[in-house]
């Protein structure tokens, strides 16, 4: 198919009059009939890569994507096009996915969505041998590699489809992979003669820098109102999106907020209240973004130091998608990394935990050895982790390891907190907790633990909340029930259970050596990952985009020369402009300032800012009170 015929199929479903990067190499390589490697920066255009080769050509396009939610967009961008599409996403009863999969065969489909999960299942395989396949696209594809960040056991299975539809081309596309990662797809998917088509993951409109500051939300502060275009501020935990959205709103930002565990109707009005920029700040998880297509992005600042570069890279790509000047910031500080070691490295189950999970596990639930095999049981997982002195977060990630390595099937991740808003005012608050002088200890501790919790519902931690007040569990619950039926607060309270279904007969150690190995192997790739990644917060000398590429395996790169490392290599030694001493001494002929303020009034590092009032303070121009602000002194 010749180039015109192709921006003929991309003009007529997209609008679009060129292509962008290596989108077009990429798809002639694919219409040729050759596997493909893809290695394409985040907003690049993957999708497309695969889409229209899919429409150009006889049959059906089989793609294997881990993420639901991108799934089900793309699906619906596809059908809003005209394009029949179609998604097996998890419950569908087993009727329906035959039907589902008959008129993949028959009904003229052009694209068929699933998840590499979905590839276990006998049923799938047979109709896809059955189908006329154009192309085989991997999506995400590091996802396959051991020594990817995101490494998931049940990608292995994409390597099947080589031999279910052995005439097919087949594309692997990411936007993150290192040499090795890249390495690892082509042998494990089996490509063949495969064609490596890399862009550069050089984004020379965003300026990248790191902030070390005890005071975290007066930097943060600062970084906001020296904007008010649309700003992604990521976060990793649901409780840490509340507190900081709470701290923002107060401060009169136009914030909103975004994590896992809002409904759909809370998602959908978070999601468009920001595309539409009626709020210009979204506080959120790490999940969010992924197959949001905002181009106008103009900050995305990492409050909280992430778990490997890739995945920083990735987050800190959705700034400029439409090539205007953006910022990806991180802010930090040295209990910032303890933390982040303390989170990601002390919770990675080991080969002896897992054999200690495990056995618990089949105690708990009364499983005796050599059964268990398709048992469905539902797990209270506080009750399991609080019976045995498990640490939850550690506890979780060794069920998703047995999850991953097939001995268990999480059916339903762990469910909801319970959700508590209070809907008395402090006065009638106050009043209420007089005359019930039982409820005091428990309500202080929840007004103490939680910001924000008269404004909206806030998912709530009632075994944390029984160990601060020294109270029982149930008591807890009680009592919130109680200021639920006086009317004091709306009280939703959900289980917290697990449903897992065994896959394999118990056989407890020998269960677990048959994944030890593998398990020991990605634990040691997740500290080098984290440990990479504090050594770039902690880079004070090379150029920020140029670690970031040569990571990635990009030799020759230019000093991108507006990082905050390139900016200090600028001004090292150098003294403070005639211009900035100026810009100062107007300010303060007005007001009184300290340096803080004044460095948040001017566009330029407060390190900077107090060597010129230190200057100006030696030449008798400026001299400082009690309450160190800085004043101009009257020299008529």
């Amino acid at each position: 198919m010749v180039s015109a015929d192709i921006k003929a199929i991309v003009k007529k479903y997209w609008g679009f009059d060129d292509f962008k990067g290596s989108q077009e190499k990429t798809i002639t390589t694919v219409l040729q009939g050759k596997d493909v490697l893809a290695l394409m920066p985040t907003g690049g255009g993957k999708s497309l890569c695969y889409q229209i080769p899919g429409l150009a050509k006889e049959g059906i396009c089989i793609v294997v994507s881990p993420l639901v939610a991108l799934v089900q967009d793309q699906v619906r961008s596809l059908k809003n096009r005209g394009i029949k599409a179609i998604a097996l996403t998890g419950g569908i009863p087993f009727e329906e996915l035959s039907n589902i999969l008959d008129n993949c065969l028959y009904g003229q489909y052009k694209f068929l969505y699933l998840s590499p999960e979905r590839l276990l299942q006998p049923l799938i395989r047979e109709r896809i041998a059955q189908m006329n396949v154009n192309l085989v696209a991997i999506d995400e594809a590091h996802c396959i590699s051991h020594w990817g960040h995101d490494f998931r056991p049940a990608y292995l299975e994409c390597a099947v489809l080589r031999q279910l539809a052995p005439q097919a081309p087949m594309i692997a596309l990411t936007a993150t992979a290192t040499k090795r990662v890249s390495e690892d797809i082509i042998e494990t998917l089996g490509l063949r003669n495969t064609t490596i088509i890399k862009d550069s993951f050089e984004r020379k409109n965003i300026s990248f820098g790191v902030i070390f500051s005890e005071n975290k939300i007066y930097q943060l502060r600062r970084l906001l109102t020296r904007t008010d275009k649309s700003t992604i501020i990521y976060v990793r935990t649901r409780r840490m999106v509340m507190q900081l959205y709470t701290t923002l709103v107060e401060s009169k930002l136009q914030a909103t907020y975004f994590h896992g565990g809002l409904n759909k109707n809370e998602k959908l009005e978070r999601l468009n209240a920001w595309l539409s920029n009626e709020k210009s700040i979204m506080v959120a998880t790490n999940a969010f973004g992924m197959g949001i297509d905002k181009p106008d992005v103009r900050l995305v600042v990492h409050f909280q130091i992430p778990d490997s570069i890739e995945n920083y890279f990735q987050e800190a790509g959705r700034a400029g998608r439409d090539g205007k000047e953006s910022r990806a910031v991180t802010i930090t500080n040295a209990a910032d990394e303890m933390q982040a070691k303390k989170q990601f490295l002390e919770t990675l189950p080991d080969t002896s935990f897992m054999k200690l999970l495990y056995r618990k596990l089949n105690t708990y639930l009364q499983i005796p050895y050599g059964d268990g095999s398709g048992q469905h049981f539902r797990l209270h997982f506080s009750q399991f982790c609080k019976r045995y002195g498990l640490n939850p977060l550690k506890t979780y990630n060794g069920l998703q390891v047995l999850d991953r390595n097939s001995v268990i099937s999480l059916s339903n991740a762990l469910q909801q907190q319970d959700s508590l808003q209070f809907l008395a005012t402090k006065t009638e608050l106050f009043t209420y907790l007089d005359n019930n002088p039982s409820i005091v200890d428990a309500a202080q501790c929840i007004l103490r633990t939680y910001g924000g919790i008269f404004d909206f519902a806030t998912k709530i931690d009632t075994s944390l909340l029984a160990k601060k007040t020294r109270q029982d569990e149930n008591h807890i619950k009680i009592i919130l029930q109680k200021m639920h039926s006086d009317g004091i607060v709306a009280y939703t309270a959900t289980k917290e259970d697990i449903e897992i279904t065994f896959l394999v007969p118990r056989e407890d150690n020998l269960t677990i050596h048959a994944f030890s190995k593998r398990l020991n192997g990605l634990n040691a790739v997740k500290e080098n990952n984290l440990n990479r990644m504090l050594t770039y917060m902690n880079n004070d000398e090379v150029c920020r985009s140029v670690f970031l590429l040569k990571y990635f395996g990009e030799k020759q790169v230019n000093q991108c020369g507006k990082c905050d490392i390139c900016k200090s290599n600028q001004r090292r030694g150098s003294l403070p402009s005639k211009s900035l001493k100026e810009q100062l001494l107007k300010i303060l002929k007005i007001q009184n300032c300290d340096s803080k303020t004044l460095a948040s009034k001017i566009e330029e590092e407060e390190s900077l800012v107090l060597v010129a009032l230190r200057e100006l303070l030696e030449d008798g121009l400026l001299t400082i009170n009690t309450r160190n602000e800085y004043r101009k002194r009257d020299t008529t």
